[in-house]
């Protein structure tokens, strides 16, 4: 297995991939993520981590974090999940995606080390382990490391980080992590640990007590972002930014903050970015304002980050989003609805495992919709969708492919029109 293709073959076929399968992948012990890590003689230990988990806009958060550490001069690694593009997208340093030959020598190393071993481990698994080893020989200073899924038993969760981060919590995977918000909450509070203090960015009534309780328990700190900062929406500049007033426990301290990435749900990111810099600088790091704003306004420069209310043609405006969930696309439909169009066409595909009936009841009924699914087991198929979709309130037209259906909904939209992409991941994947 000498080629990066053949690795990827390996990869993706021979290892359990809940991004292609789905539950079925999921690991309710970090059984083998302690084996690998003692494997490969611990490299986390060889380099300083952020912990990013939560629901939705773990993603933003530590692309953001990111960036602001590369700009201060931070040797900076970033882990994230899934990919859009290409594999590598998973591990980065300094904002170079890790090579092709690092990919096949760390597996051509594990199936060495493996013929005694006997592992069987999952697809993060195995691609945690190999970021980890990867930034130790990059010399990586810090890393910002994010969770895949849950938090408590996330192959990720062998670190001690400067801080952990939960972005928020709302339905998602509640086959695995929980059917009420304080069962998810508590899962993903599975990352805090003794004396590395903790950010809440957004509080919740119901759930604030899970957290605190298990701050108190291993003995550390929790602040709650959005009680300190609010992120006041101000406009999008004539660069193609948008750009936010921030405020401090009521006082102004960030007035006119470019963000490169758009959405207004961005609002929601970037307290939790502000304070986790905050509790980095009292930890002596150096992260000054002026770094703060380049950072932020470099996020897609620096980090290439990818599918966050993304553009990607004009007349008709057309635009990609991640969101995927209820809590997300609320987000996504708040954003267009807010927007100025003359027709609404909407390019959606979904995965079976998600919660499809909240999704489709948020969606607006005045638009055009082009049902579809990615190349991937899960996706659900679009004769399937439409019919759900339709005791919604929601008619269109089905394609078998994504760039079908985007061909269509451009093809029938009018220049000053707007088209939507979305639904799943993996649809803005292969759009993209």
């Amino acid at each position: 297995m000498k080629t990066y293709q053949k690795v990827l073959g390996f990869l993706y076929s021979q290892l359990p991939m809940f991004q292609r399968t789905g539950p079925a992948a999921y690991k309710d012990n970090l059984d083998n993520t302690i084996r690998l890590d003692e494997l490969y003689d611990h490299p986390h230990r060889s380099f300083k981590t952020i912990h990013v988990a939560g629901t939705n806009g773990k993603g933003s958060v530590s692309h953001m974090l990111a960036s602001v550490l590369q700009e201060a001069g931070y040797k900076t690694g970033l882990y994230t999940s899934p990919h859009l593009k290409d594999f590598r997208e998973r591990i980065r340093v300094d904002g170079q995606m890790i090579s092709e030959d690092a990919v096949v020598s760390f597996t051509e190393s594990f199936r060495k080390k493996n013929e005694e071993e006997k592992m069987e481990p999952s697809f993060f698994e195995l691609t945690v382990s190999m970021a980890f080893d990867y930034f130790r020989a990059m010399q990586v200073d810090v890393a910002v490391i994010e969770v895949g899924l849950g938090g408590r038993l996330d192959s990720t969760n062998i670190i001690t980080p400067e801080v952990s981060v939960i972005t928020n919590i709302s339905f998602d995977h509640m086959a695995l992590l929980g059917d009420t918000l304080p069962k998810i909450a508590a899962e993903k509070a599975g990352i805090i640990k003794k004396n590395v203090p903790v950010v809440i960015g957004e509080s919740l009534p119901e759930i604030n007590l899970v957290f605190e309780q298990i701050a108190e328990r291993v003995q550390t700190t929790l602040a709650y972002a959005d009680q300190e900062y609010q992120a006041d929406y101000s406009m999008k500049t004539m660069d193609g930014k948008q750009s936010l007033n921030i405020r401090k426990n009521g006082d102004l301290v960030f007035p006119d903050l470019k963000l490169d990435l758009l959405g207004i749900y961005q609002r929601h990111n970037v307290p939790t970015v502000l304070k986790t810099i905050e509790l980095l600088n009292e930890k002596d790091w150096n992260l000054p304002d002026e770094m703060i704003r380049r950072g932020l306004v470099n996020t897609i420069r620096n980090t290439g980050l990818m599918g966050r209310w993304q553009i990607i043609g004009y007349h008709p405006l057309t635009i990609c989003d991640t969101g995927h969930n209820p809590a997300g696309i609320r987000l996504v439909v708040d954003q267009i609805n807010q927007m100025a169009w003359k027709a609404l066409h909407m390019v959606i595909g979904m995965v079976n495992d998600k919660d499809q009936d909240e999704v489709l009841s948020l969606l607006p009924e005045n638009a055009h919709y082009y049902f579809t699914k990615a190349a991937i087991p899960r996706a659900t198929e679009p004769e399937e969708l439409a019919a759900k979709a339709e005791r919604f309130g929601l008619k269109g037209n089905c394609y078998q492919t994504v760039l079908q259906a985007l061909a269509a909904a451009r093809k029938n939209a009018g220049e000053n029109d707007l088209v939507f992409v979305g639904g799943s991941t993996f649809i803005v994947g292969e759009i993209l």
